[in-house]
This record gives structure tokens, sequence and C-alpha cells, in this order.
């Protein structure tokens, strides 16, 4: 069924071909300055996973993943949900010291996720992942980071501009920091998506942290699953996007689980049984490293810098019918 919101008046500020040359201005610049400004090397990720290993993203615990039969291997893979575990593991095996980190392009298929101006059966992201020491693993290390993927975004805007001048949207890199107690606080009648436009109207680039456990009304924010986040030092990236008036989350980020954060979560979460899969084994006996890091999505800074109304104009998806033609309709070009 159609979710499609068509925004009154709207019209592509670039055509067709210089879209897609934008997005490729984008993908570059953006590389460029997040490994730059986090201190990231670029590694090669896997598109599947051996779900044995307990390295997949549960996201919220409920969606499906896409599952073969491997017969060569005697074996089943799952394709990633994300790299949130993997990229953690990735750094215990290459070695990487603490201030350093890796990047990738993560590509996925969600196949329950609901499809909308803003979301996609096909997920295409920069994962990034960053050791850590126990010394610096605090609020103000996660508020310093954001601060910098802000900035990396707003640099990115401005090269854009300055190759397509048509591209007038503004940014500001001042971030607004907000956890999701003071915005049920703050709005207690209205719903966690909301809250959200609530505050990013007011602050129109705000991170809104702490999101996973309950809160004191009993209801929680949004779902994380309980083993690579800390709940309470996590949080979600946000713009204001003017062409749907909407909160636009960006990417999702923390700081990854200790021993004692995975198994109160675990607990909390009912997951008990999953301390004993090797991943979770490896983050208990600390034979992982302390980390940081989140997805950031390709499409979606696309789609927020060149002032798309729909996430189908910068990547190419499957869509029902109804979509397809409320869009052509719409003078909204899929591809």
């Amino acid at each position: 069924m159609s979710k499609l919101i068509v925004p009154q008046g709207y019209a592509p500020t670039l055509g067709l071909y210089q879209t897609q040359e934008a997005i490729g201005l984008i993908k570059a610049e953006f590389q460029k300055q997040l490994s730059a400004a986090l201190n990231l090397k670029r590694v090669t990720a896997p598109l599947f996973v051996d779900p044995t290993t307990g390295l997949n993203d549960d996201l919220n615990g409920v969606e499906r993943p896409v599952a073969f039969d491997i017969p060569a291997l005697g074996i089943d893979a799952q394709v990633v949900h994300s790299l949130a575990k993997w990229k953690r593991y990735a750094l215990y095996r290459y070695g990487f010291p603490a201030g350093e980190g890796l990047y990738t392009d993560m590509n996925a298929i969600r196949r329950d996720e609901e499809p909308d101006n803003l979301h996609s059966i096909y997920v295409d992201q920069w994962d990034w992942e960053k050791v850590i020491t126990s010394a610096i693993r605090s609020r103000d290390t996660l508020k310093l980071t954001v601060q910098l993927i802000a900035k990396a975004v707003c640099s990115t805007l401005e090269a854009l501009k300055k190759q397509f001048p048509a591209v007038t949207l503004t940014l500001s890199p001042e971030v607004y920091f907000v956890t999701t107690q003071e915005l049920e606080d703050q709005y207690p009648e209205l719903s966690p998506r909301e809250r959200e436009n609530a505050c990013l109207r007011e602050h129109p680039t705000a991170f809104i942290m702490e999101i996973g456990g309950k809160l004191r009304s009993g209801q929680r924010h949004d779902g994380r699953a309980p083993d690579y986040d800390d709940w309470k030092l996590n949080g979600d990236l946000m713009f204001w996007n003017p062409v749907l008036e909407c909160a636009f989350e960006l990417s999702s980020m923390g700081i990854r689980v200790d021993a004692e954060s995975l198994k109160s979560q675990l607990a909390e979460a009912g997951c008990e049984e999953r301390a004993s899969l090797p991943f979770h084994k490896m983050v208990a006996d600390g034979t992982l490293p302390l980390t940081m890091g989140g997805g950031i999505g390709q499409s979606r800074l696309c789609m927020l810098l060149l002032g798309k109304a729909h996430i189908g104009e910068v990547q190419s998806s499957l869509w029902d019918e109804e979509t397809r033609a409320g869009c052509e309709k719409a003078g909204i070009p899929l591809l």
C-alpha cells in the first residue's frame, strides 16, 4: 500500500543526468570528509555472513534477514542488515590501534521494511567503526564525533553547491543535543516521531540521544538491538528536511556495548541466549576492543542535499504500482 507524500509544488532541482553526476560528487566528497575527520581507512566488507557467528545486526529483533543455502560449503548464509557487529570484529582482526578506524560501503536488503518517501527495501550506507579507550568511553566523545560528522555533511553540501549552483539548501553544522527522556518530558502528548519533528523545527540539526531503553512512561522512543550500541551512549543524527517538512534521520550511531552493558541489555530485551554466540563471548571476555561507530545513509544524504522528495530519485529499488503511478503523476522521477 502506497504511503507516498507529494510536497505541494514540488519539482526536482536537477534533471536526471545532472542528478547522477551530483550523486557521484556527493559520495566521493563525503567519503573524503568523513575519513579525514574521524581518521578512518576504507576496507572491504561482506554482503552476507554466517548466522551462527552472531555477526548479523538484528535491528529491532523482528525483521527477517534474507537467507540462502550455500551447497558447496554446507551452510546457510544471511544477507547483512548492517555491519554493526562485523566492523568491531574486523577492527580486532586487522589490529587497528586506538584512535583509528575503518569505513566501508554497506549494501543490505531489508525485506520487511515498509517503503515510503524515506524508506526502501534496499539500504546503502557508509558503515564506520573506530577503536576507543576506556578513558574516553563517554558522552563527551560521542558528542564530539557527532559534531565532526555534521561538519562533514555541511562541507560536502558546500562542495556540491559550487558545482551545481541550482542547489540552494542550507544546513547548520551546530548540533543540538537532547535525550529521548527530555523529549518525552517536553512533549508528553506527542508520539516519538512527532517529538522529533517538533524538536527539529526549532533546532534544524539535532542529535537525539539514548535510544533503546524504556522511558519513564514505560515506552521506548525507538527500537535498538541490545548487543551493539550502549543505549545510554547512542543516538540519531537528524536534519530538518525542508522539502518534506519533517525530521530527517541521516545516521544512527553510538559507543558500543562493553561487557557490563551487553549483559544488562540482553537481560532487558529477553535475549540472554545470545550471550553464548561467538561475537558476544568476545565482547564479554574483553577480546574485542572498545569501539564506537555508526551507519550513514548514502541515498539519504543524496536525497537531503539534492532536495529530493523521494528516496527512489537517488537509488534504484522496487516500488508498488500505486507509488510508481503516483510519482509519475506528480513529476517525481524514480530511478
